[in-house]
């Protein structure tokens, strides 16, 4: 199934998939990158490539975390992406960053933990999310990481570089941000819709509200309901003022509404004051939230659907037994 059918259960088959990584493109962008795609391959190098230094960037902001005498977390992993002596002067962005970097890695841990049997986690991320690693998972966690194939590769080989090393009983699987059919994808290395599991998005390209929809609909087809996803979102894909809290709420529940979610919108302060931080008031640039899943999986559907089907054959057989 493409992505476009998340929502449903078995219908339209014959329509052709859709990448969702072109889902991350406007349309002149998308062609201006078709008509350029050997030119484009040729020229990208690691400091031309926008979405590697992204991730680099935000690796340097763990590092840094990482070395803080009181560090919110520890990342031993963030150094081996970070160039020799850099330094990153954006403080604020910094303490957001990691404020909910923290909070992502707490609620994770504590939802997984209560989970009974196989585990899954989809991180949807930079490629250089080190969560994996760094996190003390339980055993029988499946950790899916959907995000840019380049991006990842080069990670993973700096990682395998310095011996890092997922724990034990855990697996780890890269889910291709250019799969041309991301669901598809999941389902052959293993993801089961009807088992729990837990989304986080932190660092996932988003250019579009678009692209962010084409998100929703992956989760809410693939997530059983009662799970949740949660995360990090760019604050300028609101329609509305920012200045306006009410409203931006107003945005957030209409959007995930509408996707079948109940959305929490988290305040980096008061997570802030909880860890005994606190932040520069100002406008944040993405807005952290939880959404809890309220309608079923497709796979969910599709086993009621079987289930359903089988009592009303086994009810007609009974009924011409009796005749």
């Amino acid at each position: 199934m493409e992505l476009l059918r998340f929502a449903t259960a078995t219908a339209t088959a014959s329509l052709p998939s859709t990448s969702m990584a072109a889902l991350f493109l406007s349309n002149t962008q998308r062609k201006k990158k078709q008509r350029n795609a050997c030119s484009i391959r040729a020229q990208l190098s690691d400091e031309n490539d926008p979405l590697l230094q992204s991730a680099i960037n935000s690796a340097s902001l763990r590092f840094q975390e990482t070395r803080r005498p009181d560090p919110l977390f520890v990342d031993p992993y963030a150094g081996c992406f970070v160039l020799p002596h850099t330094r990153m002067d954006l403080e604020n962005k910094s303490k957001q960053y990691c404020i909910a970097t923290k909070f992502i890695d707490d609620k994770l841990l504590r939802t997984v933990n209560h989970m009974d049997g196989l585990k899954q986690v989809v991180l949807l991320s930079d490629g250089m999310d080190t969560r994996p690693y760094r996190l003390n998972w339980p055993s029988s966690t499946i950790i899916f990481d959907i995000s840019p194939t380049r991006v990842f590769e080069k990670a993973a080989e700096k990682l395998n570089g310095i011996g890092a090393k997922i724990p034990r009983r855990c697996l780890l699987l890269h889910v291709p941000l250019e799969s041309p059919n991301i669901q598809e994808t999941l389902v052959t290395k293993g993801f089961n819709g009807n088992r729990p599991s837990i989304w986080a998005i932190q660092g996932l390209p988003v250019m579009t509200l678009a692209s962010f929809e084409e998100i929703l609909l992956t989760v809410s087809g693939m997530a059983m309901k009662g799970c949740l996803f949660l995360g990090e979102l760019p604050a300028w894909l609101a329609e509305t003022e920012f200045g306006n809290k009410s409203s931006t709420k107003g945005w957030m529940d209409n959007l995930f509404m509408s996707n079948g979610f109940k959305v929490e919108m988290i305040s980096y302060d008061e997570v802030a004051k909880r860890l005994g931080k606190v932040v520069k008031p100002g406008d944040s640039e993405n807005i952290l939230f939880v959404a809890e899943q309220l309608r079923c999986s497709d796979d969910q559907m599709e086993t009621w659907r079987r289930e359903l089907q089988r009592v009303e054959e086994d009810g007609d057989e009974e009924g011409f037994e009796e005749l």
